[in-house]
């Protein structure tokens, strides 16, 4: 999962200032158009500043979550104030509390999957699997496409971001030898993350957020299977054959899984069932799902240390909960409110006409998959899910098809590609990865094509 955003998003709503301003309402009632406002300009900048720093985070040593979050603050501070003078402080207030609602839901579920992967990690699930893999002695070759497949079909359940730190675990393990194999299994990896996270609700933070919407069903993603595969597969095969076809040396190392391992795995597969049988029959959001199946797991703890007697189990679920990703779910916090704050402003409403009305879906969702390259696809698909375009449903799983594969296109296009430069640093590289973005850019327009062609019912 994540994370930069953008001067390109930036640059599209000040383009869309050129557009014609319209009203647009806010929870029933007319909003305010600040579009051509001292406060709608001071709001575009301080967004364009807050993800500088997020772009430069590498270098800087910022947290993301610093200056989005601050940004946040002072954006809805100016909005609210202009609101205040019209006399209408009732409607920024409003604006505000409905987009902490949608955060609470992204956040209270993020945050049981995120426990539910650290309670794996801590029993030794992934490093287990990572011995397995390094025990079996594959060729480059083999090895090459059995972490790309597995990146492809473990990152549906896991997020991108932890399913590409275990398979480059693994090569850099087995590839110290080889810097041109690891390289080419990075970018081999961070493109099946991403393909494998875009036909699943729970492989990427958009298709979450796109499921939760309700714009999709939970087993709509699925028909994404086909057009996703196809996008990993063409670049994949390209590179197989720059791979050295050389056989590694293989290790003894034998890494088992801690009690209890296979149960919490079972846990986790009952508490997604639960969120999607809350979502599908309840009509209950899938957040409260989630949070049902956490107590799954808070009651599994507490077995475990009962049913060992006398024997201290090192098993704490709320030190799961404390290893979560804070910095990440701060971030979204940020990006929730000020792209909340920008579509107040009465800018969203600008960017929808200008992309959806004027230049058409197929169009404008084929552009959010490159912008997800440049800027993190959470702050673009959460704009495109507050614009409310109208469209069809295939168009709605084109544009989840498109901000999870389009982050491939360059290695800072997502957070598996950002996290495996620091990981494999020297080995993995930006220039290294745009020296195969021709192939990856076949490889998108082929998923786009192939879902417009097996999934044209949708449409």
């Amino acid at each position: 999962m994540t994370i930069r955003t953008s001067s390109a998003l930036i640059t599209g709503i000040a383009a869309a200032l050129f557009w014609p301003a319209t009203a647009w309402a806010s929870g029933g009632q007319q909003g305010i158009d600040l579009t051509n406002h001292a406060v709608g300009f001071a709001a575009l900048a301080l967004f364009f500043i807050a993800y500088v720093f997020v772009m430069f985070e590498e270098f800087t040593h910022l947290r993301k979550s610093k200056p989005v979050i601050l940004a946040a603050g002072i954006m809805w501070a100016l909005v609210a104030w202009q609101y205040l003078g019209h006399e209408q402080p009732h409607l920024a207030e409003e604006a505000v509390r409905h987009n902490i609602l949608e955060y609470a839901e992204l956040l209270l579920f993020l945050l049981v999957a995120m426990t539910y992967v650290n309670a794996l990690e801590e029993r030794q699930v992934f490093n287990s699997l990572k011995s397995w893999l390094i025990r079996k002695g594959f060729s480059y070759r083999k090895l090459f496409w059995v972490t790309g497949c597995l990146a492809f079909f473990i990152s549906p359940v896991a997020d991108n971001l932890t399913t590409a730190l275990l398979m480059c675990a693994v090569i850099l393990a087995v590839g110290a030898e080889s810097p041109r194999f690891v390289g080419l299994s990075c970018i081999n990896i961070v493109i099946a993350a991403n393909a494998g996270g875009a036909f699943s609700p729970f492989g990427d933070i958009t298709t979450l957020m796109v499921w939760q919407k309700g714009h999709v069903d939970f087993w709509e993603f699925f028909v994404l299977f086909v057009p996703a595969a196809v996008s990993y597969l063409i670049p994949a095969a390209a590179m197989h054959f720059a791979i050295p076809n050389i056989s590694p040396s293989a290790s003894d190392e034998r890494i088992e899984m801690l009690r209890g391992a296979k149960r919490i795995m079972a846990l986790f597969l009952a508490t997604i069932i639960t969120a999607v049988c809350f979502h599908n029959f309840l009509n209950l959001p899938p957040m409260l799902g989630m949070m049902t199946g956490l107590s799954y797991l808070l009651f599994f703890g507490y077995y475990l240390k009962k049913r060992n007697g006398n024997e201290v189990v090192e098993f704490d679920i709320f030190n799961k909960v404390k290893r979560a990703e804070w910095d990440t779910l701060l971030f979204f916090y940020g990006v929730v409110l000020c792209v909340g704050a920008l579509g107040q402003i009465g800018y969203l409403a600008l960017l929808s006409d200008a992309m959806y009305s004027q230049m058409g879906p197929l169009f404008a969702n084929s552009m959010v998959g490159i912008l997800s390259a440049i800027v993190d696809n959470i702050p673009v698909m959460f704009a495109v899910l507050s614009m409310h375009p109208e469209m069809s449903q295939g168009h709605w799983l084109l544009v989840t098809l498109t901000a999870g594969i389009g982050g491939s296109l360059l290695s800072i296009g997502s957070a598996a590609g950002v996290a495996l430069m620091g990981q494999a640093r020297g080995k993995y590289t930006f220039f290294g990865h745009l020296k195969w973005t021709p192939v990856i850019a076949l490889g998108y327009v082929a998923g786009i094509a192939t879902h417009l062609w097996i999934n044209a019912a949708y449409f």
